[in-house]
């Protein structure tokens, strides 16, 4: 268990929809990954639970709208992206940028996330631990990446 977990938006806990434009929090319709619920509920009881996000037409308060559409914003602690930070996600001084702000050790935080390269990436490149979603049928090993195939995995390891 670790102290702070940041999580990416898109495809990590909520559903994004390539074929709908605009900001999701405008969406007609919006939905919750599987499993992000009941995990969030849970981490949010021992953890401090923040979104890293790269999408750059929504602010915290956008994004934070989201959420709170899929009851999911009672968990989450805030909200970090380039409207906020200045920097976009997938720049090398993003999650630093984060960690700065968190005040944490990186030991304590880990990055959840489906992206290899805007998510594990970056969160090597940091220091801290990558927790890699990934519905691959095949995915390498990687010594340094927690790999899980759902959500429920991060609260049975």
């Amino acid at each position: 268990m670790f102290e702070v977990y940041l999580f990416d938006w898109g495809d990590t806990l909520m559903v994004d929809s390539k074929d709908t434009a605009g900001k999701m929090c405008d969406w007609s319709e919006v939905q919750a990954m599987p499993g992000a619920y009941e995990v969030l509920e849970k981490l949010s009881q021992q953890a401090k639970i923040y979104i890293a996000t790269g999408a750059s037409s929504s602010s915290a308060d956008d994004i934070e709208k989201a959420f709170q559409r899929v009851n999911m914003s009672q968990f989450i602690d805030g909200y970090f992206c380039q409207d906020n930070l200045g920097i976009a996600k997938g720049l090398p001084d993003f999650l630093p940028a984060i960690i700065a702000r968190l005040g944490r050790p990186q030991a304590a935080i880990a990055m959840v996330g489906d992206s290899w390269q805007k998510d594990m990436q970056p969160a090597l490149l940091a220091g801290i631990q990558p927790i890699w979603l990934s519905q691959q049928a095949e995915v390498a090993s990687y010594p340094a990446i927690r790999i899980i195939r759902c959500l429920n995995e991060l609260c049975c390891p």
